[in-house]
């Protein structure tokens, strides 16, 4: 057996996180925090409430020379504006997402359901499908009354 056989027997597996955990990997965050939609916010500073608000999650990303953004009801959410994250649920079951980075907290409460939305999107999808289905239908009907007219 050599040493990179037996190093690689020797690792620990994934983490498995459930429902509540600290998350440090990038990757993770980023998986987690995609899946979000409408969501609470809210920002302290060394345990100071310093912003408070609903908005829309627009874009969550992992640049080290772009910054997380919070304006007019938009979140643009770049992972390496914090260490790591903090997963739970309220006393109600409801989910949270916390990002920390020292002293700074942005607390995340999904105010939208994965599953809901994503039900909705398949049906943005489908009527999507339809849609253009009839309007290039459509478009041969155009193209064979064109042909019918400039036939001799």
């Amino acid at each position: 057996m050599s040493h990179d056989q037996f190093f690689r027997s020797e690792q620990l597996p994934a983490p498995c996180i459930v429902d509540t955990g600290t998350i440090v990997n990038k990757q993770d965050m980023l998986r987690l925090l995609a899946d979000l939609s409408r969501v609470r916010y809210i920002h302290t500073q060394d345990g100071t409430l310093t912003s408070e608000g609903e908005g829309h999650v627009l874009e969550v990303f992992a640049d080290p020379q772009r910054s997380t953004l919070i304006a007019n009801h938009a979140l643009y959410l770049n992972v390496h504006s914090f260490d790591y994250l903090e997963l739970g649920k309220s006393v109600e079951q409801e989910p949270w997402f916390n990002l920390i980075q020292d002293g700074r907290q942005l607390r995340l409460i999904p105010l939208s359901n994965p599953m809901i939305e994503q039900n909705h999107h398949r049906l943005n999808v489908a009527a999507l499908e339809a849609v253009v289905a009839e309007v290039l239908s459509a478009n041969w009907d155009v193209q064979i009354d064109d042909e019918e007219h400039f036939s001799f």
